[in-house]
């Protein structure tokens, strides 16, 4: 039993230093290997003791990566859910990096960006159309942005009717 915690340990590690994980993403990976359920709460046990392990760090970095990548708060949300981050955690983590003056900055970039691609590819005629402001606020709907601040940046474009 011994020598079975030490391979799961050592496993966890290399996962660990590949990559910053949840202590589910964590379960999950050492199920995967086949370790028994009660080596890998064992090894969660020494590694959150250790401190290899902390959800609360892991929700924050999380969320800190994804506002990086212009992701809006529902979708961060639904990423730290994913990890099996707890709700108060995931909570906690948004409230600790909320910015509502980069959210806006971060949503009109983003829109801004979509916008030339689209006028890119369909031309600028296409971009002022009804269907083209459509498209736009679904997409930055999926990215995870508030319905209202979408509308408020997509109301700002001009539309041409067809």
């Amino acid at each position: 039993m011994s020598e079975e915690l030490e391979r799961c340990y050592v496993a966890a590690l290399r996962i660990l230093n590949y990559r910053f994980n949840s202590t589910e993403e964590l379960r999950r990976k050492l199920r995967s290997k086949k370790y028994e359920k009660d080596v890998i709460d064992d090894t969660l046990a020494r590694l959150t003791a250790e401190k290899w392990l902390d959800d609360e760090r892991f929700a924050s970095a999380l969320v800190r990566t994804r506002q990086n990548k212009r992701l809006g708060p529902r979708r961060i949300e639904r990423d730290l859910q994913a990890a099996g981050v707890t709700r108060d955690s995931a909570q906690q983590a948004m409230k600790a990096n909320a910015d509502p003056v980069r959210q806006e900055a971060d949503l009109r970039a983003l829109y801004d960006k979509r916008l030339r691609m689209m006028i890119r590819r369909h031309g600028e005629e296409y971009a002022a159309s009804g269907e083209a402001r459509n498209k736009l606020a679904v997409y930055l709907l999926k990215q995870g942005y508030d319905a209202a601040l979408v509308r408020s940046v997509v109301k700002e474009t001009p539309v041409v009717d067809d």
